[in-house]
């Protein structure tokens, strides 16, 4: 095949993935998602080779050397995906169709790890299934961005695969720390980022609209909210506030039940609803509420959405388009660049030390890791076992469900 390594980018929101796989030195000659604003973002950013579109089976796409991307988080729950069961209505069934259609020489999917267990473990078939028929040798696990430099707590699920070939799949380059378990693994590699290292650099924030960098400002607090973040402390959250304190819709998520199947003794309680985030470790996941939850280590005020962009590993020049909740979104929903670079560069070093060059196209998984904990919930070891039963010796699958791997 040649060395010139391009790709097409799926749901590629505002061009997260995109710009690690450029970063890295990759082609990017064909991108699409359906929002305007993240369109515009990924246009100014990026590149002029991205449309707005709906995507289906009926979807045509140019030959590139991989096709990367993963269906958008929300699908999960949006009532009309999966009607009478038929899994070909799912966005995850239709980009695996897609892959299994066009046939790059790789693909690359990532998604949050709810992934893993939404409606029951389907979403993994209709990920897997179209795929390992196609001939792909796929790795499917869960890992945290930290372990990658990001430096955040971001666990997400990620597949690669190559068509008749099998990559290799990036090991940690760091050790991340500052989450349960995470600080035993990986001791003797370089520590992630931490929070401090990341955005103390930035001038003060202001309370209006700034040009350089842009979006790194915060809108006035409301008295309530000035109440509570001066009572908090690095590493507390609401739970740590009276309860007089506590927003209504905290009240009620502290009291609603998990309904995921997690065993009650491991259960976490109700979610932080706001928290001040510590200095000197990687920050807790960045997500689209970020901006009016975490507040900033030593200011009392909410990170802006220039912060969330660099715990993001966004550069201070890639500007987001849209009101303030869409630029929000596509902060929240990225994948890291930095993350993405990573495993570009992985997979542009298997290309060049001709790992592909014997091909086999008797498609396998070649690993499976949800999880290394000690302890899975009804959900995950359900799943555990019908992939097992579903990939095992009669197709020739050398599965593996548990490997040194954090999490």
């Amino acid at each position: 095949m040649s060395k010139s390594l391009t790709v097409v980018d799926l749901f590629s929101g505002a061009g997260g993935l995109s710009l690690g796989f450029k970063n890295a030195g990759w082609e990017v000659v064909f991108s699409v998602d359906n929002q305007e604003r993240f369109v515009e973002t990924y246009g100014a950013n990026i590149g002029n080779h991205i449309v707005q579109h709906e995507i289906s089976e009926n979807t045509k796409l140019p030959n590139a050397t991989a096709l990367i991307g993963g269906p958008p988080c929300q699908g999960f729950s949006s009532a009309g995906l999966r009607k009478n069961g038929d899994k070909r209505n799912s966005l995850v069934r239709i980009y695996a169709n897609l892959i299994a259609e066009h046939r790059p020489h790789l693909f690359l999917f990532e998604n949050v790890e709810g992934f893993l267990t939404a409606e029951n473990g389907n979403y993994v078939f209709d990920l897997l299934e179209p795929l390992i028929e196609a001939g792909y040798h796929i790795h499917l696990r869960k890992v945290n961005a930290a372990n990658y430099a990001v430096p955040q707590h971001r666990k997400r699920v990620i597949a690669i695969g190559g068509l008749g070939w099998t990559l290799s799949f990036p090991p940690p380059t760091h050790n991340a720390f500052g989450a349960p378990g995470a600080s035993s693994s990986y001791i003797n590699l370089p520590s992630t980022p931490t929070l401090a290292e990341t955005i103390f650099d930035l001038p003060q924030a202001t309370n209006s609209p700034t040009k350089n960098p842009t979006d790194h400002y915060t809108k006035p607090l409301k008295q309530d909210d000035i109440e509570r973040i001066v009572l908090l402390k690095q590493g507390q959250t609401m739970r740590d506030l009276p309860e007089r304190l506590w927003h209504t819709s905290y009240k009620k998520r502290a009291n609603r039940r998990v309904m995921d199947g997690t065993p009650t003794e491991k259960r976490g309680g109700a979610p932080a609803g706001m928290r001040r985030l510590k200095e000197d470790e990687p920050s807790k996941a960045i997500t689209s509420g970020a901006r009016t939850e975490f507040i900033h280590p030593r200011e009392n005020r909410f990170l802006t959405l220039r912060e969330c962009a660099r715990l993001q590993t966004f550069p201070d020049d890639f500007v987001f388009r849209g009101s303030l909740a869409e630029r929000a979104i596509q902060i929240g929903n990225a994948v890291p660049p930095r993350l993405g670079e990573v495993f570009a560069n992985s997979i542009r070093s298997d290309i060049e030390k001709n790992l592909d060059q014997d091909k086999d196209f008797r498609g396998r998984l070649v690993s499976f890791v949800p999880t290394v904990s000690n302890g899975t919930s009804p959900v995950l070891t359900s799943l555990i076992s019908r992939i097992e039963s579903r990939f095992d010796t009669p197709m020739g699958i050398n599965l593996t469900t548990k490997l040194p791997f954090p999490v």
